[in-house]
């Protein structure tokens, strides 16, 4: 497996041996995103392995789920009397048909390409989505023939929710509307119509109506989930390839593309430019990495805003993950004069419209009715991003006249008392959630209950609340108002000098991770070593003392850090999970209590260089460790980082292939990095 080039069409390359060895290859995912919220996803192999890969994945109008339109197409060259497939199914624990017998080589270049060499021919697939649109384009070549063969194509039809699976079914419209260019198929008229077309000039459509019964996705049984469902074909294409021909077919969600190829034409010379224009390195890999998360959608009171996906391919929006994510996403890779930071300020303008009695969206919807506000930190997340704007040169009518009076409703609403049990203590402390619920970002459940409680004082809540305070008091006296920074002022130190006496563990030297008020013995403290005490150290207006984040910094290196993110939990503990998978509830076990998370090496490099400066060692280390974080760009979601990976050795990824905040929160690390380095 080839590592990263200079040629942005060379960035990821498996060789035949390579994706031969089907275990391997079959963990390796591509993705391609649309920027409306829209995916297709597979394998190197082509094979899918989860419910969620598909060629046509998009969020129709007047939904707010993504629906798998096509989960693929059976594919096969034919000529004197010889057929070779190309694409690869399991069906019942057998492989069928065999494309990967025929494979050469894949490559992500930057969308991805298949290469086959059947006999003397070499046969290439090419994949990409256009931005903007719920199109996908699919381009086949070939080469060194001197006779015609005929490609034939089956589409396969899921048509339904993207977390779902199918079964053959009497509902379903089989029919297909012949098109000059194509056919158009609405299996259930509650969807958009799948319209496919191709720019072949020797082509021919046969309806031959048959369901594909029994697919079976190997990650999601080994996931505990149902693995197995039904696909149905239409039909057939038949297209005549003479040598040295290439034709391009484009799957579309209630549209007619009426000329795919000049759409290629178009859409991977932009693709192609926007690769050449990043560095060629890991950093410029994350910058395209970044924009798979950044999409279009409706705002409140009409037009469009910039969001983020939390995560390929289940997480939607996420309140908690978009503020975490948009200084990373935007930012952290962008000037005043790219757009980006305006681009960043006009999204968290968009996301104050959300609020609701101080809280933000857990879940986004498309109207605050339909949004979800479980999460007791987003709204503290925003705080934070809306001084990061800020601090990137934010302009001052959007801070003073549009993100100050949201941060005011917020602050208000948490001191008075709001949703989730969040409120202040005497001191101006907050206190969250209860025993029954979750309300920060380590929420996972089971039927017993929350696995990682952290209701009453949780330390990062309580630290983000501080900053929370400053950012208030330091845009009130922006704004001219020193009475209104006045009582932001009071409460701020009142809740410093709380938070302290609160959390700091003298004699051990760092943070106590959650604080409870116990009827009968008073304040209980959580002493497990975790990161959110990595995030309270990191946080610009803090309480602690720079020796405080030092010796945070020096617990977190010698018990949370891994070449890959942050421990969630030390292996001291005698509830350390060091393993992430099996089953639901068994990954919920784990999911907070020793799993890698990547997005917390961001704090903690800012952490370190709060506690120790612009040494030069120290620089050179927290370099190294990021730069070991990004080498998994092409692990598991390939040019993407994961969600989460094992806490023992090797560290194997897990859950999503691609996450919003594990890309963002590394961008933002290396620039931290290249700022402190430029200083010195």
């Amino acid at each position: 497996m080839s590592a990263p080039t200079a040629d942005p069409a060379m960035r990821f390359q498996m060789t035949r041996e390579e994706c031969l060895q089907l275990e391997s290859a079959l963990t390796r995912e591509w993705l391609e995103t649309n920027g409306r919220g829209g995916y297709a996803s597979g394998t190197v192999l082509a094979c899918p392995t989860r419910r969620y890969h598909g060629l046509l994945v998009v969020v129709p109008a007047g939904s707010e789920k993504r629906h798998l339109l096509v989960g693929g197409a059976d594919e096969s060259l034919h000529g004197r009397s010889r057929s070779f497939p190309l694409s690869m199914v399991r069906y019942a624990g057998q492989w069928f048909p065999h494309g990967h017998q025929g494979i050469e080589r894949f490559e992500l270049a930057p969308w991805p390409r298949w290469t086959y060499h059947i006999g003397q021919a070499e046969v290439t697939r090419e994949l990409l989505m256009v931005r903007g649109r719920d199109v996908t384009l699919v381009r086949y070549a070939i080469r060194g023939l001197e006779h015609t063969v005929e490609l034939r194509l089956k589409p396969q039809l899921a048509c339904r929710e993207a977390d779902h699976l199918t079964c053959a079914n009497v509902d379903l419209n089989p029919r297909a509307e012949r098109l000059a260019n194509g056919v158009a198929c609405r299996p259930y008229g509650a969807l958009p119509a799948v319209v496919i077309t191709t720019d072949a000039r020797g082509w021919r459509y046969e309806a031959d109506p048959v369901w594909y019964r029994g697919i079976e996705y190997q990650a999601d049984l080994a996931r505990g989930y149902d693995g197995h469902e039904d696909q149905f074909s239409p039909g057939v294409f038949h297209v005549s390839l003479a040598p040295g021909a290439e034709v391009v077919f484009a799957y579309a969600a209630g549209e007619h593309v009426e000329d795919p190829g000049r759409l290629w034409r178009e859409e991977s010379e932009r693709r192609r430019a926007r690769a050449l224009a990043v560095a060629q390195d890991a950093h410029g890999a994350l910058e395209l990495a970044a924009e798979a998360f950044l999409y279009e959608t409706p705002a409140l009171g009409g037009g469009m805003r910039t969001g983020v996906i939390a995560g390929f391919p289940w997480f939607g929006e996420w309140g908690r993950d978009t503020c975490i994510s948009l200084p990373g996403l935007l930012l952290a890779r962008g000037s005043q004069d790219s757009g980006q930071v305006e681009r960043c300020g006009a999204a968290l303008q968009a996301i104050g419209a959300y609020c609701k009695d101080g809280l933000l969206p857990n879940i986004f919807g498309r109207t605050i009715e339909t949004s979800h506000y479980g999460s007791a930190d987003a709204a503290l997340w925003f705080a934070r991003a809306v001084r990061l704007y800020e601090l990137a040169g934010g302009a001052r009518e959007r801070l003073i006249d549009g993100l100050l009076p949201v941060l005011r409703e917020i602050a208000r609403g948490y001191r008075e008392g709001t949703g989730l049990g969040v409120h202040c203590d005497d001191d101006g402390l907050l206190l969250a959630g209860d025993e029954r619920t979750n309300a920060t970002w380590m929420d996972a459940v089971t039927e017993a209950g929350p696995v990682t409680p952290r209701h009453g004082y949780a330390v990062e809540l309580c630290a983000l609340w501080y900053q929370l305070l400053g950012v208030l008091e330091m845009l009130e006296h922006r704004a001219g108002s020193n009475a209104g920074a006045r009582p932001w002022q009071v409460l701020r130190r009142s809740c410093g000098r709380a938070f302290l006496r609160r959390f700091w563990l003298e004699e051990q030297r760092y943070l106590a991770d959650v604080v409870r008020i116990e009827p009968t013995h008073g304040p209980a403290a959580d002493t497990s070593v975790r990161p959110n005490m990595v995030i309270a150290a990191a946080l610009e207006f803090s309480p602690l003392s720079r020796g405080k984040r030092t010796d945070i910094v020096i617990r977190s290196e010698a018990e949370l850090v891994t070449p890959l993110g942050l421990r969630t939990l030390a292996p001291k503990n005698p509830a350390y999970r060091g393993r992430y998978g099996g089953g639901g509830t068994e990954r919920d076990l784990a999911y907070h209590q020793g799993t890698v998370w990547p997005w917390l090496l961001g704090f903690h490099v800012e952490a370190a260089l709060r506690a120790f400066g612009r040494r030069a060692d120290k620089l050179a280390e927290l370099r190294l460790l990021v730069d070991s974080a990004v080498e998994p760009l092409y692990r598991q979601g390939l040019g993407q980082i994961s969600e989460v990976y094992d806490g023992d050795p090797p560290h194997r990824p897990g859950g999503c292939i691609a996450q919003a905040w594990s890309v963002a929160e590394l961008l933002r690390a290396r620039a931290l990095l290249a700022d402190a380095e430029a200083a010195r």
